[in-house]
């Protein structure tokens, strides 16, 4: 834990689903959003011929190192996730009519999620991990897909699938293959080792 800060990890991520997993794992965080321009980043990866998960590791990267600036000595977490079906990469949808075409678009299909985290300290990254998770939605009919659209509403605006496997999205899976909390947006286990080798948590 930093003495300077009292906390364990500054997390350069807004997202709420990652603060809750690692506080639920007992760390002590600081929240310091990172806001970068994903969308020419991903473009210039692309571009560069990354994959998916090369690429979330590179926009995880980019994130911690931005925030790293404004906390010396802290250990800074940056995440993200792609989502890949067929050479595809998605976005979260910007809207709710987005969210839809996207869910059918991915509707039958088997896609892969990629969540990478990057531990970074004073400008050197430490440790990184990207890990893989395999969905495949079942063949839902668009009554279905618009009356879950309804109940589950802008919250699917925060997610790169449109869907929160948590709760009511759940429904549109045929079969997952892969760590939970992977699919949730954060390799946590893989980070929870490196802190208890750096000692910031107790082996």
């Amino acid at each position: 834990m930093s003495r300077a800060t009292g906390v364990d990890l500054v997390l350069a991520s807004s997202s709420r689903t990652r603060a809750a997993l690692l506080e639920n794992a007992g760390l002590a965080i600081a929240i310091d959003p990172a806001a970068v321009d994903e969308a020419s980043a991903k473009e210039s990866l692309r571009a560069e011929g990354a994959g998916a998960g090369a690429a979330a590791t590179s926009l995880a990267e980019l994130k911690a190192l931005k925030i790293s600036r404004r906390h010396p000595g802290s250990l800074v977490l940056g995440a993200d996730q792609l989502l890949e079906c067929d050479g595809a990469w998605f976005d979260k949808p910007t809207d709710l009519s987005a969210a839809r075409r996207q869910l059918l678009a991915l509707r039958g299909r088997r896609h892969r999620l990629y969540s990478a985290a990057v531990v970074v300290q004073d400008g050197a990254r430490l440790w990184h991990h990207v890990g893989e998770a395999a969905l495949t939605m079942r063949h839902f009919g668009e009554p279905f897909l618009d009356a879950y659209i309804d109940r589950a509403g802008a919250d699917l605006c925060g997610s790169v699938g449109a869907y929160r496997l948590e709760g009511l999205g759940v429904q549109l899976f045929a079969a997952i293959a892969g760590d939970h909390f992977t699919i949730l947006g954060l390799p946590l286990l893989p980070l929870l080792d490196f802190l208890r080798d750096r000692r910031v948590l107790a082996a």
